[in-house]
């Protein structure tokens, strides 16, 4: 182990990760690279700005995002990044062409990329809110990984992982379209992972659990939801990274068609 508490050990052959997403330095896309650099991947990076500055919570500095995760590589190793809008459903095959032609076969998807705001509860919900939140939150998750399996050649390390939202343990007032576009993500992982076993690629789906992120959580939330974690504190983005990594590393081999929760026993 480093210092810092992040696994040292490096892979045992040289492997490239694709994760989606990484646009916040207090966010779990950037967790989720942060571990994967310190376990020796190459990384290609999405990102797409122009969400965070949507919403109430602002974009952060994307070249100080990338320039983060480059200073946690392995000697050797290299992060590339792209921005993506994932509603546009030719961008999945353009993204995945981008991090082969830079960086060669792409051996693990991570598809943390998230649409957030736009939402409300289903007498409120139209087709063009539902539209929305199905391009990104799964079809483009879909196409990711099916673009990742078509080019994979079978080699050992074929991973993919999908972020739910925990929808199947509780209700997400207000979150309907969000919600059941992720509930796809989930309901679709023990099939995909069936199709792709033949081809060496374990497919497992997270669910992360409410994370104290730099995003969504304000005061009144955090106060609201405080006893509602055993441990006594929130998630935080490094949780779910921890098992993310676990999955994509050399130990997740054997996990396949999971959905797992990590939520610290997080209480409805």
């Amino acid at each position: 182990m480093r210092e810092d508490g992040r696994m040292s050990t490096p892979l045992t052959e040289r492997r490239v990760a694709l994760v989606t997403g990484v646009s916040r330095r207090g966010g779990i896309g950037f967790a989720i690279a942060s571990r994967l650099a310190a376990l020796g991947f190459d990384l290609a990076l999405t990102h797409y700005a122009p969400h965070d500055e949507g919403l109430p919570w602002g974009g952060d500095d994307v070249a100080a995002v990338v320039a983060g995760i480059e200073a946690q590589l392995l000697p050797g190793r290299r992060v590339v990044d792209l921005s993506a809008d994932l509603a546009d459903p030719d961008a999945p095959a353009r993204v995945v062409a981008f991090a082969r032609e830079r960086l060669g076969h792409v051996d693990a998807l991570v598809a943390n990329h998230a649409r957030s705001g736009g939402d409300g509860p289903l007498l409120a919900s139209t087709a063009a809110m539902l539209d929305g939140h199905w391009a990104v939150n799964a079809r483009s998750a879909l196409l990711l990984a099916k673009e990742v399996a078509a080019q994979h050649d079978g080699r050992p390390g074929g991973r993919i992982v999908f972020l739910t939202s925990g929808q199947q343990l509780g209700p997400m007032p207000d979150e309907v379209c969000y919600a059941a576009a992720k509930a796809a993500l989930a309901g679709i992982t023990p099939t995909i992972a069936h199709e792709l076993a033949p081809r060496g690629i374990t497919v497992n789906c997270v669910n992360p659990g409410p994370v104290d992120s730099d995003s969504y959580v304000d005061a009144a939330l955090r106060e609201r939801l405080k006893d509602s974690f055993p441990f006594g504190r929130w998630g935080e983005p490094d949780d779910p990274a921890r098992l993310i990594a676990f999955l994509v590393g050399d130990d997740g081999r054997w996990i396949t068609g999971q959905v797992i929760n990590t939520e610290g026993g997080f209480i409805r």
